[in-house]
């Protein structure tokens, strides 16, 4: 059974060509979005799933648009609004030795060198420099931003989802 990762929410129509308006939540958005790219575009509302092929993918300002195979007009994309995108593992490629995909980050536990949970990646964002990890606190609370560093993330244990953080001052304040 292929396994099936969210890339992104559908937030709009852009133009009257049939565009569609995303905010990612994907790494390696230009991979995702490569024309050719089956990609699956849920509505949870409606329990409904359509796949779709990327014809068109460019970047204007904080969002991906993309234009579909067979979805030529704002009418034929309309329907798709508030729905959640995802890609198939077979589009997922080996990673280099310390890069990898949001997925296995995301639900890991956090847990400070001495051993101190701190909660869990609910969410990750991109920066100029670096990735930010955003850590849910256990027992709620402010999150937690943290940096992926040298300097703050020691070790992350995939298979175990487990990852161990050196915290800098004032990270976790």
């Amino acid at each position: 059974m292929t396994e099936w990762f969210k890339v992104g929410k559908i937030v709009n129509t852009h133009g009257v060509r049939g565009e569609i308006r995303v905010i990612s939540s994907t790494d390696f958005a230009e991979d995702r979005y490569q024309v050719g790219t089956e990609l699956m575009i849920k509505n949870e509302n409606e329990n409904k799933e359509i796949s779709v092929v990327v014809r068109h993918h460019r970047r204007h300002k904080n969002f991906d648009l993309l234009e579909f195979e067979g979805y030529h007009s704002i009418n034929d994309v309309e329907q798709f609004k508030g729905s959640t995108l995802y890609v198939s593992e077979e589009y997922l490629e080996e990673l280099e030795e310390n890069e990898f995909y949001y997925h296995e980050i995301i639900g890991s536990t956090v847990l400070t060198e001495s051993g101190e949970e701190l909660g869990k990646v609910k969410e990750i964002f991109e920066t100029g420099a670096n990735d930010v990890w955003v850590i849910q606190r256990i027992g709620g609370g402010k999150d937690i931003l943290l940096p992926y560093i040298e300097d703050v993330v020691k070790d992350i244990d995939l298979e175990n989802k487990v990852i161990h953080v050196h915290l800098l001052e004032g990270l976790a304040e």
